[in-house]
């Protein structure tokens, strides 16, 4: 078999669970990758037009997707306390944030999906690459942003002030953890080797989470933050139980992000199984 073309984003919790499966750390059961690095954007976009076998994407973005992709068992980003964070220079009221100019990660990321719930007013909204949020809302482009990832752990230092945690607000509307991101394989594949990478996949998070210095370097190569603590931080957050296997408690959190989704005709009705077989 050529090699399967996998996509990621640089960030440590992605580098960090796929680095013992790209660079022959672990059996892979004769699976080989080529690695397409992109941001979240890049990576929801590659997915739309099914250029990738194998891709990290938003949660939001894979419900216009599953046509074509299945949702793997290991590899999410979901869990309790994760969610994106509203954030701005000064304190400012919803009526404010329904008026403001908003710096986004991307339209189909689930940290829009979960803007929109909050504040479905909010419609002045302009997309950037999230490593730049923080410096626009500091200096005055945009009056509010929404972070995701690194910025989580660095945007009060720069004396930014969180208006509302859209995590903390889904799971009160939801009673449900968060679903960010998930790694998704063709849905075209046969179910031997839809397994076979989500077995792989487990087995690179399981070595990870054994051998924490083991990636190390590929984490560091690729981090927008480059301070060690700040990095611990970010896999430690990201990286879960979860990670590592969805189990029933995920795969309801995601059918829900998805059912919610519908009832606000943010995405089609989903007739296609989500999740790959185990």
């Amino acid at each position: 078999m050529s090699k399967l073309t996998l996509g990621f984003s640089p960030c440590p919790n992605d580098t960090f669970i796929f680095d013992a499966m790209v660079h022959g750390k672990i059996e892979t059961e004769g699976l080989e990758f080529e690695v397409v690095l992109g941001d979240v954007v890049e990576l929801n976009d590659q997915a739309f037009q099914q250029k990738l076998d194998i891709t990290k994407l938003s949660y939001h973005a894979m419900a216009f997707c599953l046509d074509h992709y299945q949702l793997l068992n290991s590899g999410s980003a979901l869990g309790s306390g994760v969610g994106p964070l509203l954030i701005a220079k000064k304190e400012i009221t919803e009526k404010e944030v329904n008026s403001a100019k908003i710096a986004i990660p991307g339209k189909f990321t689930t940290a829009n999906f979960l803007l929109s719930l909050a504040y479905p007013q909010a419609q002045n909204k302009q997309e950037v690459l999230f490593s730049e949020i923080e410096r626009m809302v500091l200096s005055g482009e945009v009056d509010a942003g929404l972070i995701i990832h690194e910025n989580r752990f660095t945007y009060a230092q720069k004396g930014l002030k969180k208006i509302i945690d859209l995590g903390d607000f889904w799971e009160k509307h939801s009673g449900s953890l968060i679903p960010l991101g998930g790694i998704v394989t063709r849905r075209s594949f046969d179910s031997e080797l839809q397994q076979k990478v989500d077995r792989v996949l487990k087995r690179s998070i399981l070595y990870a989470a054994a051998h924490p210095s083991a990636s190390k370097n590929y984490v560091r190569m690729h981090a927008q933050e480059m301070d060690e603590g700040v990095t611990k931080q970010h896999i430690d957050l990201y990286v879960n139980q979860y990670s590592i296997d969805l189990g029933i408690e995920g795969r309801t959190a995601v059918e829900t992000l998805f059912e919610k989704a519908i009832e606000k005709n943010i995405i089609k009705k989903i007739t296609q199984p989500i999740f790959v077989e185990k």
